[in-house]
């Protein structure tokens, strides 16, 4: 998948000693296998979809896509697929039943993508152009990763963000998702 196949970006950002940071919608009929194999990756066990299938995948990202809370984004470095983020409304997911929601907030989650050779300082590059996404007209953002999660808690330690509580997530049962309840540690990042 080249950057020529896409016409505007949702956000571009060079990030210096890095490269070009592309990031685009989640097109759930052209992304769906590459997520698939990234999040059926034992290291991807945080992100709760382990054991699905290509189909499945594909359904999660077309019901993401049909919200107007909740968005998924393919980004890419130079071209080259890299992570997965997500962002949402928090006043409209359960983790506003954990912490008092205040105007300005956005919650978001990332997956980044497993690497043939770990490459230092990545994360800590790309957490730049993320933020600076996710931040627009925003004044705090939320991540509640796994409270098992240490490689996450630390990665957003290192990008700023700084620890809340331990929470207890609950169950999602509506018709067109489940999520089970989940332990996760809060971590908030202030502009």
């Amino acid at each position: 998948m080249t950057t020529t196949e896409f016409r505007q970006p949702t956000h571009l950002r060079t990030v210096e000693g890095f490269g070009t940071v592309r990031i685009d919608p989640v097109d759930p009929e052209r992304d769906a296998d590459l997520i698939h194999s990234w999040v059926n990756e034992d290291r991807a066990r945080f992100w709760g979809m382990g054991g699905t299938t290509v189909e499945q995948v594909r359904e999660i990202y077309a019901h993401l896509d049909s919200l107007t809370t909740h968005h998924g984004f393919l980004v890419r470095r130079d071209g080259e697929p890299v992570a997965l983020f997500q962002t949402y409304e928090p006043e409209a997911d359960r983790v506003s039943e954990c912490y008092e929601v205040l105007p300005g907030d956005i919650g978001v989650h990332i997956l980044i993508a497993p690497a043939d050779t770990p490459e230092p300082g990545f994360s800590a590059k790309l957490f730049v152009a993320l933020t600076d996404f996710a931040m627009n007209g925003r004044t705090r953002a939320v991540a509640e990763p796994d409270a098992d999660n240490e490689k996450a808690i630390a990665r957003l330690v290192k990008a700023g963000f700084e620890l809340g509580p331990e929470v207890v997530l609950p169950e999602v049962d509506l018709p067109e998702v489940f999520i089970p309840a989940k332990r996760a540690r809060l971590a908030f990042l202030t502009r």
